[in-house]
C-alpha cells in the first residue's frame, strides 16, 4: 500500500486502543496516540532509502514491530515526568504498544498485496499475501484510509456517549 493506506491502516488498527485510554480519562494521551501510530505507519518503507536493504525485507517483520515498540517505550521513559511510578510504567507500556501497533498495521495493509510480507523474518522467509490490491491502486489506498477515518469517528462517538 501507500502512505494514504497506511494511514489508514493504522487509524484502524488504532481505533479500539484510543477509544479504551480515551475512555479512562486520557484523552490527550489517546489523541497524541493516533498521531505517533499515524506518524510511525510509513516506517517500514524506510528500505526504500537504505541501499542494499530488501524493500519488505527485514523493516517488515515483527521483530522490526517490536523494535520500534521498544525504542518507543524507551524514548517516553527518557522524557515522561510522572507523578508515581505507576503511572511511569503505565506510559512506558502505551508507547511500546503504539509503536508496535503502527508498524503491526503497515504490515497488515502490505499483506493485502500481491508482493505480500514476511512477517517472521528472521526466523522464516515464508511469505504471506491475501493478494487483494495491487499496492498502487489508488481507490484501495483511499477506501483503506476511509475505513481507518470511520473507525476514528466510530471511537469518538462511542467516548462522547460514554464518556
Amino acid at each position: 500500500m501507500y502512505q494514504v493506506g497506511h494511514y489508514g491502516a493504522a487509524l484502524l488498527a488504532y481505533t479500539p486502543l484510543g477509544t479504551v485510554i480515551a475512555l479512562g480519562g486520557y484523552e490527550t494521551v489517546a489523541i497524541v496516540g493516533a498521531l505517533v501510530c499515524v506518524a510511525l505507519s510509513t516506517l517500514p518503507d524506510c528500505d526504500h532509502r537504505i541501499p542494499m536493504l530488501e524493500h519488505r525485507g527485514p523493516t517488515h517483520s515483527l521483530a522490526f514491530a517490536l523494535f520500534v515498540g521498544a525504542g518507543l517505550a524507551a524514548v517516553t521513559a527518557v522524557l515522561i515526568d510522572a507523578a508515581s511510578p505507576l503511572v511511569d510504567v503505565g506510559f512506558v507500556a502505551f508507547a511500546f504498544v503504539v509503536g508496535t501497533l503502527s508498524i503491526v498495521s503497515h504490515l497488515l495493509a502490505d499483506a493485502l498485496t500481491p508482493m505480500g510480507i514476511r512477517p517472521f523474518w528472521p526466523l522464516s522467509n515464508r511469505h504471506y499475501t491475501l493478494s487483494v490490491t495491487p499496492a498502487a491502486n489508488p481507490l484501495a489506498n483511499y477506501v483503506l484510509f476511509g475505513i481507518g477515518v470511520g473507525a476514528i469517528l466510530v471511537g469518538v462517538t462511542v467516548v462522547a456517549v460514554l464518556g
